[in-house]
């Protein structure tokens, strides 16, 4: 088994994102949570763009 390793939270300010990744949550699922904020769910399926009241991070929707 080939363990991904986790991505740092809050490490860039853009990210981009596809289909897989949702529904989309601030930190991703891929991010260590314990030195970062609470997660949130954000919505960006209709508008392909949504940003992180916490931490800020803005998110692109790539279809």
């Amino acid at each position: 088994m080939n363990a991904q390793p986790l991505l740092l939270p809050n490490a860039q300010t853009e990210y981009e994102v596809t289909v897989e990744d949702l529904p989309l949550s601030c930190p991703m699922p891929q991010m260590s949570l314990w030195n970062s904020h609470p997660r949130v769910y954000l919505a960006i399926e209709q508008t392909g763009s949504a940003k992180c009241s916490y931490c800020g991070a803005e998110y692109t929707l790539r279809r």
